[in-house]
């Protein structure tokens, strides 16, 4: 009983000191990526290194915004498979952080695009923490986004 005890306390701790998070579909895991708290970004955004932001919100809440995160390009969420065929996603190094954001509740459309990055063979791949609303909220750095 002592080692059951001991292996699940183990096993709990383990998961809390962990911010990798894996997804599974059957017993695959289909990816492993981080998430970034906004403060972090807003951080990065700043540096000559800054990651390459995927705003993967719906085509709608991205149409009636008028900003969009400093530095970010918009990616369809359905058209992101097909668009890291192409330039600018075909040029960037597997090893450059990248990091996705979204509007949705829960983040899904952005941890949706994170799997496909990873399932791509990005290995620095993070998933904002609250998303747009959040960010907005925080008031992190936003830019005009181009019209059409």
């Amino acid at each position: 009983m002592k080692v059951r005890l001991v292996v699940l306390a183990t096993l709990v701790a383990m998961t809390l000191v962990t911010t990798k998070t894996s997804y599974t579909l059957g017993h695959q895991v289909v990816a492993n990526f981080d998430f970034i708290t906004i403060e972090e970004l807003k951080e990065k955004v700043t540096q000559t290194e800054a990651p390459f932001i995927l705003d993967v919100r719906g085509s709608e809440s991205y149409a009636n915004s008028q900003t969009r995160i400093k530095g970010s390009l918009h990616f369809s969420p359905r058209k992101l498979k097909y668009r890291l065929e192409f330039p600018p996603l075909k040029d960037l190094p597997k090893t450059r952080e990248m990091v996705t954001y979204c509007a949705c509740p829960n983040d899904e459309a952005a941890i949706t695009a994170a799997q496909i990055l990873v399932s791509s063979g990005f290995k620095r791949v993070r998933v904002l923490k609250g998303g747009w609303q959040e960010w907005l909220k925080a008031k992190g750095p936003v830019e005009q986004r181009p019209r059409g």
